[in-house]
């Protein structure tokens, strides 16, 4: 099954319980699971559906310095749902190779 997007790629792993697919081999090698997973907790809480729901950056930042405080569970992402015809027109467009690039040069004022 395709996904649009990642958020609705890490949502459905998420609810699934397999969120550690998301986490490349070579991280899990440097950096303990359960902080990897607590960040993908974080940020799942960051794309909720309801504005109101999603934390403020005060309490991202103290959740992400402090490893003992309780997380809420992440309730759906903004991004998860499409409608039939949107994901119909998404599979049509993953069909095409496109090969298009953009440079971005930044210089200081």
């Amino acid at each position: 099954m395709g996904f649009p997007n990642l958020i609705a790629y890490a949502w459905s792993l998420w609810v699934d319980g397999n969120a550690r697919e998301l986490v490349d081999r070579s991280v899990l090698e440097s950096c303990p699971l359960d902080e990897v997973l607590r960040c993908v907790h974080i940020g799942l809480l960051c794309v909720q559906d309801h504005p109101n729901a999603r934390p403020p950056m005060s309490s991202i930042v103290f959740m992400l310095e402090n490893e003992t405080a309780l997380l809420p569970a992440p309730e759906k992402p903004t991004y998860f749902t499409i409608r039939s015809h949107e994901a119909e027109d998404w599979r049509k467009y993953m069909g095409r190779s496109e090969n298009n690039m953009s440079i971005t040069t930044l210089e200081g004022r």
